[in-house]
C-alpha cells in the first residue's frame, strides 16, 4: 500500500467496509431469555452500540428483561476490569434488594439524577466512553439525531451495553440505533417487537418474560 493511500485511509470521512467475519463477531451478552436470544443479532444483546427500548410507560417489564444480562456482565471474567452499572435519570430509584436477588451487587450501581436533557446526554456520553461501565442505561423523552449518533459512537468507543429508554411514540422517528425494541404489555404478559435489528427481519416475541 502506497503512502498516499495510507494517508487517505487515515481520514475520518472515509468509510471502510468490514468483512462478513468481522461483522459476525460483534461482542454480545446473552439476554437470559432463550426465545429472545434466537431473534437478537449474534444471539444476545449487542455490546458497543446503541439499543433502544420504546415503552408505552415505565415499568412494563423492561428491567426484568434486562436483569439476567446485567448479572452476566457483572460476573463474567472478561468484564472484571469494569466496575459500574450506570443508571442515568431513571423514572424510579433502583431497589437494591431486587438487584441483589438477581445476582447484582448493589454497590456496583452508579446513579445519576437530573431533569435536564443536556445533562443526561452529557453524563451518558461520558459514562459510555469511560471504559469503566459494563452497562449504561439512559432514560430520555427525546433527543435529536446528532445526539443519538454521538451516543452510538461513545458506545462503540467504550464497549458497554448501552440502552436508551424512550417513549413508544418515538418509534415513528428514524434512529441510528442498531437495535430498536417496542414493548407492548398485554393481559398475558409482555410482547416485544424487534422492528429494527441488524441483518434480520422484524420479529414479534409473545409473552417475552417466559423461558
Amino acid at each position: 500500500m502506497n503512502a498516499s493511500l495510507d494517508a487517505l485511509l487515515e481520514r475520518a470521512a472515509i468509510w471502510r467496509a468490514r468483512s462478513p467475519t468481522a461483522a459476525a463477531s460483534r461482542a454480545h451478552v446473552e439476554s437470559g431469555w432463550p426465545r429472545l436470544d434466537r431473534c437478537l443479532p449474534d444471539g444476545g444483546w449487542p455490546l458497543g452500540t446503541l439499543i433502544e427500548f420504546l415503552l408505552p410507560e415505565a415499568g412494563v417489564g423492561e428491567l426484568s428483561l434486562l436483569l439476567p444480562a446485567l448479572a452476566r456482565l457483572t460476573t463474567q471474567p472478561a468484564h472484571q476490569g469494569r466496575r459500574w452499572l450506570a443508571w442515568i435519570a431513571p423514572p424510579h430509584l433502583p431497589y437494591p434488594p431486587a438487584f441483589a436477588q438477581g445476582g447484582i451487587r448493589p454497590e456496583r450501581l452508579l446513579l445519576v439524577t437530573t431533569g435536564h436533557t443536556a445533562q443526561r446526554l452529557w453524563a451518558a456520553e461520558q459514562a459510555l466512553r469511560s471504559g469503566s461501565c459494563v452497562a449504561v442505561l439512559l432514560w430520555l423523552d427525546s433527543a435529536d439525531d446528532r445526539w443519538l449518533r454521538r451516543l452510538k459512537l461513545a458506545a462503540e468507543a467504550g464497549g458497554a451495553l448501552a440502552v436508551l429508554f424512550r417513549p413508544l411514540a418515538q418509534r415513528r422517528l428514524a434512529s441510528p440505533a442498531l437495535l430498536r425494541v417496542a414493548f407492548e404489555p398485554t393481559a398475558a404478559g409482555l410482547d416485544l417487537c424487534l422492528f429494527k435489528s441488524r441483518g434480520r427481519r422484524p420479529a414479534w416475541i409473545r409473552d417475552a418474560l417466559t423461558a
